[in-house]
């Protein structure tokens, strides 16, 4: 296995190896995984640096390796793309893994496979790109209705606020699929999901980053009350609400977003900007 700053490495300068424990290396951190350490001594010129990555994770996929990993600073813009252009992909963020002046410090983590496609191999750039685009969460929730005026509000056990039936959508899995996944998990009941409502996207929240919110109809269900199982580790209880009486007891884009619902003319689609219409 190739060690920390492995002589016969091109310098940064380029005018000849770099002495043992300086440069770029590598050091194997379980069985097959490889991480690349000395990368700060990486040449400046990109091509050069790209090269002296490629080398190291070409020698260590020959001695056996299969995985290939750097931690660096996320704001290190030349060694992220000098990793990039090696082949390495973003996996996510170490919280707190590195640490400057004695502060924690953020760690972006990047890794290549030994069967992921070299760069310039087909389907190498897209699976870069897949990788490094930003994704965004998708948020399912669905207006439930009861014939009186009132829609079907859920007191979760985990936060304050009622909220809409519905949640995250998983990946790979459909919006309309993900409502009716939730809607069996929290209560128990199958119930068909209706036309598009409202898309609704919804800013930064407390610890929560930004997300696109697909609200349904879900429909008119006067006999649900006793249908429902409802899910214990997150339902403590459902309330049906007038929307106009919401904004009491849910968070105040929920209440944002029920009032312009209230203006939907039959048929329509609302997209809306954290609960509101744009330029509202």
């Amino acid at each position: 296995m190739v060690q920390d700053g492995a002589s016969g490495m091109p310098s940064p300068a380029g005018d000849g190896p770099v002495a043992p424990g300086v440069g770029p290396g590598v050091r194997e951190v379980a069985p097959g995984v490889v991480a690349l350490t000395g990368l700060a001594a990486l040449p400046e010129e990109e091509d050069r640096a790209r090269v002296v990555v490629s080398t190291l994770a070409r020698d260590v996929f020959a001695e056996g390796a299969h995985r290939v990993e750097a931690e660096i600073d996320p704001h290190d813009v030349h060694v992220r793309r000098v990793l990039q252009r090696a082949g390495l992909r973003p996996e996510g963020t170490g919280r707190g893994r590195g640490a400057v002046d004695g502060i924690p410090q953020d760690l972006l983590r990047l890794a290549r496979l030994r069967d992921d496609p070299a760069p310039g191999e087909p389907g190498a750039f897209l699976a870069m790109l897949n990788a490094t685009l930003p994704r965004k969460r998708v948020i399912v929730q669905g207006i439930v209705r009861d014939g009186q005026g009132r829609i079907l509000l859920c007191e979760l056990t985990y936060k304050a606020d009622w909220d809409l039936p519905g949640g995250v959508a998983e990946p790979a899995e459909s919006p309309v699929t993900s409502l009716e996944r939730e809607l069996v998990e929290e209560l128990g009941v199958e119930l068909g999901v209706g036309d598009l409502v409202a898309v609704d996207w919804l800013p930064p929240y407390r610890q929560w980053e930004d997300a696109v919110l697909l609200v349904f109809d879900v429909g008119t269900h006067p006999d649900l009350d006793g249908r429902m199982t409802l899910q214990p580790s997150e339902i403590q209880g459902v309330h049906w609400v007038r929307p106009q009486d919401a904004a009491g007891y849910v968070a105040p884009y929920v209440a944002r977003l029920l009032s312009s619902l209230s203006d939907l003319p039959p048929g329509g689609c609302l997209f809306l900007e954290d609960g509101l219409p744009r330029g509202a």
